[in-house]
């Protein structure tokens, strides 16, 4: 039984990977409720959910803070576009589904629509992530996080199912997650978390000290 207790037992090593997780969750609420600073926010939670993945994290606030002080800039001036362009994308398809004429043109111009929102979507599941791993310039950090979205399908594509199939069921099923309380608890860290493992294994392969940790073997 003590055993089972002992610091570096599996159920001690999920229960303090949990409340690590609450902890960085509660963060990266209170850090991202003035909107501005939303795009640091986002890079301190995937910088510090990709430290839990691989073993590395020295304590969830200070790495948390660390990052956010570390790319505040770069990270303001993505998130302000980010939201900026998430609003073009809004009107550009309230003029096109309630404005445009039926037919043809309609058609055409809401298939452009599906395609662009869809590239500049998968851009964006890279950005944060690799900004808080790499750095570079605004433009590097764009660059080289569109090429890695198309490089990397498969990572692309998982991270975009975990998190549209969380907005899902948020939005249609909102019992499953505690009418939002599964939210303000561990939702954003452990949406992170999940999705720091599938960035973490990309980016070991290019800097291999970013390799996920493993798991040590029972005795």
């Amino acid at each position: 039984m003590s055993s089972i207790f002992a610091q570096d037992s599996p159920l001690m090593r999920f229960l303090t990977r949990i409340a690590d997780l609450m902890i960085l969750n509660l963060i990266f609420i209170a850090t991202s409720i003035p909107i501005v600073t939303l795009g640091a926010a986002l890079t301190a939670l995937n910088f510090t959910a990709m430290r839990l993945v691989r073993g590395k994290e020295e304590s969830v606030t200070r790495d948390y803070f660390r990052s956010f002080r570390q790319n505040f800039r770069q990270a303001t001036i993505l998130g302000l576009g980010m939201l900026l362009l998430i609003a073009v994308f809004y009107a550009w398809f309230v003029v096109v589904t309630d404005l445009a004429p039926e037919g043809l043109a309609r058609l055409v111009l809401l298939a452009l629509w599906y395609l662009v929102a869809f590239g500049f979507a998968l851009n964006l599941i890279w950005v944060f992530p690799y900004l808080a791993t790499f750095e570079g310039t605004l433009r590097e950090v764009l660059s080289t996080s569109r090429k890695l979205s198309w490089k990397h399908p498969f990572t692309s594509f998982a991270v975009a199912a975990i998190i549209a199939l969380t907005v899902i069921v948020t939005v249609f099923s909102p019992q499953a997650t505690g009418f939002g309380l599964l939210w303000l608890l561990i939702g954003f860290a452990g949406v992170a978390f999940i999705t720091g493992v599938l960035f973490s294994r990309v980016f070991a392969k290019y800097a291999p000290e970013l390799a996920p940790a493993e798991e040590p073997d029972e005795e």
